[in-house]
């Protein structure tokens, strides 16, 4: 259906279609986060480094600073891929006394960040990411990662 003035636009996205998306992006994360054993932290962050979603388990300070350190992890791996040749991101993890954090691709210019516990089975935190990049990252356009780091800071009512 078209306007009186001619005008349409299949392709752009509405408003309160992104904030849907939005919303289910975040809660894949969320689902992400509480349902694998082993998970302490999840976020998902921009390629140019900014939070785009937190799975609810810390403070906004935290996720602000594990933001920064998946960011700095990524352009890390980027120069190495870069030197080498070895292609993009699948996943990186470092494996720490206390814990593991684990960075993995998401798609479109978007990585997800994972603090686990020592405990954790890194092969299966390790699937589960990649099942969620699967779900999440194909649905990631550029006009859902804006609205993501618009709405990020938002608390939904419930």
């Amino acid at each position: 259906m078209t306007t009186s003035t001619g005008d349409s636009t299949p392709e752009q996205a509405k408003p309160t279609d992104l904030r849907a998306a939005a919303a289910d992006f975040t809660w894949l994360l969320d689902r992400f986060a509480t349902d694998t054993a082993g998970v302490v932290d999840a976020i998902a962050v921009s390629s140019d480094g900014l939070l785009i979603a937190v799975a609810q388990l810390r403070d906004r300070a935290d996720s602000e600073r594990l933001a920064a350190i998946v960011s700095g992890v990524t352009s890390l791996a980027a120069g190495v891929s870069g030197n080498y040749s070895l292609g993009g991101l699948n996943k990186v993890i470092i494996d720490l006394e206390g814990g593991h954090v684990l960075v993995s691709a998401v798609g479109n210019g978007a990585v997800l960040g994972v603090v686990a516990s020592k405990e954790a089975k890194l092969g299966n935190i390790a699937y589960e990411m990649t099942l969620f990049a699967n779900r999440a990252g194909a649905a990631l356009t550029p006009q859902l990662v804006m609205e993501l780091k618009n709405s990020v800071g938002s608390t939904p009512a419930g």
